[in-house]
């Protein structure tokens, strides 16, 4: 399983980005989840999509502005970001993450540290 992430970049406050997580093989079954690092931070959960039933789950802070998805025929992740602020930037990670009604979003477990990817740079001006 290889993953890597794309569709960063530089936006103005209130801008949209899309990232993708693409992989080598079937994402179907993977419960797949986006985290952001920022310099000097701890790593934090964004949002998770399960493997089993498509449920997603998010951050309170993206709640709303965030919208996680899966394309199947792509092997595929998507993380649509709306409504950005400064206080998103950040670089963005794809992982096999813990991802489950009772996940603590935030502190969401990586499953496959192995399979962490390069991340992509997403950075919101003022």
């Amino acid at each position: 399983l290889q993953l890597v992430e794309s569709g960063g970049g530089l936006v103005q406050s209130g801008g949209s980005l899309r990232l993708s997580c693409a992989a080598s093989v079937s994402l179907d079954y993977y419960p797949i989840g986006w985290l952001l690092q920022a310099p000097g931070k701890e790593r934090e959960g964004v949002s998770c999509i399960s493997g089993t039933d498509g449920r997603s789950y998010y951050l309170d802070s993206v709640k709303g502005r965030f919208t996680i998805s899966r394309n199947s025929a792509k092997n595929t992740i998507y993380l649509q970001m709306s409504g950005l602020k400064p206080e998103d930037t950040s670089a963005y990670y794809c992982a096999p993450v813990e991802c489950e009604p009772t996940t603590n979003i935030q502190a969401m477990p990586v499953l496959l540290v192995a399979y962490w990817g390069q991340g992509d740079q997403v950075a919101v001006s003022s």
